[in-house]
Formats: structure tokens, C-alpha cells, sequence
């Protein structure tokens, strides 16, 4: 019997990264990479893909590459899955990471265009760019997609009405997509809660402590939390998983308290 921890070895893999440069991608990036995995870089700023390339090739002595795309932009995104193949030759895991979830005041005040925005970033990007590489995938003999939904999708509050409505459709196209790729290509999302990112900046700290008192572990999270989920679903540890919702939010929302409603 091999090692257990065999079944996490990237070697020889390759994965594609969206909203890869900063945040939950990043470190997501940082993990493929230090598991073996040679990696392609994009989000919305080339010179930021281009310095965490340069970091990785660095310290893990993978192949990385940069490639600046917009994933609310349907050109663009099928950009990205041709310079994907062009620079990787075939691509093993795609991570669905970009999103954006601008703050308002009132429903009311959300304009046409702020919702289309988005929705296009945080469900169309996904959806464009995952039939274009699953197909090549199961063509390719198989490979593991995730995406990155939230607890919002099943907790939402009135300030993220867009955001939460565009991560419940990526959850059912997580489930979707399984069956449309299976049985070689597994497809799984992974719905984060509070996490302290860069975004963490523009909280109200005294109100997300006051609503973190009401999570199982009473915290928000470390990004590095997420890393052994993202490599459990990237590698051949996860291969019976597939159309799977996965909560790593720290016990935000708990069976009990289904319609809490009430994120951070």
C-alpha cells in the first residue's frame, strides 16, 4: 500500500488559477505549486501574475506562468483557456477562484449595471471557462475543477444580494458540470466563510467579532486553513468526490441554525 499522503503528490500536474494573484488564490497557487503542480497565473493585473510567477519559479522550482484575464469578459476568458493550453499543453485542475462582491446601501441601489458585473465575474466567468477546459479535459483523460463559492450562497444577507445569488447558480453548476464531465472529470466547490484576506481590510471588525461569537469556532479564518482542502480536491485523495458542496467556514452556519442569515 502506498503512503496516504501520496495520493496529494502534484507532480507532473498542471493547474490554471483564476483570481490567483492575491487572497485565497494565491495561496491556493503557492500550495499547487510546492505539491508539484506547474501553474498558470491569471487575474485582472498582469504585473500581479507576473511577480507571484516569479516567486513561485523561486522558491518551488515549478514552471509558472502569468496571464492577465477579466473573467466577466467572455473573449477574454476564452483567451485564457487557449493560453492555457498553449503555454501548460493540457491542464489537470482549473480553480474558479475570482470573484468580487461590491458593498451598497440598499437593494434599491444596486444599478443594472453593478448586477451584471457581478454575476458575469462570479458565475459567467465560471461557467465559459469550465465548459472550454472540462471538455478539453475529458478529452484529455480526466482532471478536477474547483470552484470557489461562499457561505453566502446558503446563508445570504440583504448586503450581498448579487454576490450570494450568482455563488447559489455556481453551486448548482458545480453539480451540473460533474454529470456533464464525469465519470473522468471531477467538478466540486468548496464554500469558504470568513477569511482574513486583503478584503478582511474594509470590515467592520467590532461587527464581524460580535457575529464570529456565533460560529462553532468563534474565529474567522487563516487563508493557510483552506490549503489542505484545496489540495484534498485537486489531487487523487478526492477521487470518489465529485459534485460536492464543501463548507470550510469554521462552523458559520451550522444545520441548526439554517436560516440564520447573517455572514460576515
Amino acid at each position: 500500500m502506498d503512503h496516504p499522503f501520496a495520493a496529494f503528490d502534484l507532480t507532473g500536474r498542471t493547474a490554471v488559477v483564476t483570481g490567483g494573484s492575491r487572497g485565497l488564490g494565491r495561496h491556493t497557487v503557492l500550495a499547487l505549486a510546492a505539491a508539484g503542480a506547474d501553474v498558470l497565473i491569471s487575474s485582472r493585473r498582469q504585473e500581479s501574475c507576473e511577480a507571484l510567477a516569479d516567486e513561485v519559479r523561486r522558491d518551488t522550482g515549478r514552471a509558472a506562468y502569468a496571464h492577465a484575464c477579466h473573467v466577466g469578459k467572455w473573449d477574454e476568458v476564452d483567451g485564457l483557456a487557449a493560453a492555457a493550453y498553449e503555454h501548460l499543453g493540457r491542464v489537470d485542475i482549473l480553480v474558479n477562484n475570482a470573484g468580487m462582491s461590491p458593498f451598497y446601501d440598499t437593494p434599491q441601489d444596486i444599478t443594472e449595471e453593478l448586477w451584471h458585473k457581478v454575476i458575469d465575474v462570479n458565475l459567467t466567468g465560471p461557467f465559459r471557462l469550465t465548459a472550454l477546459i472540462g471538455a478539453r479535459m475529458a478529452q484529455d483523460g480526466g482532471g478536477s475543477i474547483i470552484n470557489i463559492s461562499s457561505a453566502a450562497a446558503t446563508a445570504p444577507h440583504a448586503g450581498v444580494i448579487p454576490y450570494a445569488a450568482a455563488k447559489a447558480g455556481l453551486n448548482a453548476m458545480t453539480m451540473a458540470y460533474a454529470r456533464a464531465f464525469g465519470p473522468t472529470v471531477r467538478v466540486n466547490a468548496v464554500l469558504p466563510g470568513a477569511f482574513f484576506t486583503d478584503v478582511s481590510k474594509h470590515w467592520d471588525m467590532g461587527r464581524f467579532e460580535r457575529e464570529a461569537d456565533g460560529f462553532a469556532l468563534r474565529r474567522g479564518g487563516d487563508p493557510e486553513e483552506l490549503v489542505g482542502t484545496m489540495l484534498y480536491l485537486a489531487s487523487d485523495a478526492s477521487s470518489y468526490t465529485t459534485g460536492a458542496l464543501l463548507p470550510v467556514d469554521g462552523g458559520y452556519l451550522l444545520p441548526a441554525d439554517a436560516g440564520r442569515g447573517d455572514p460576515a
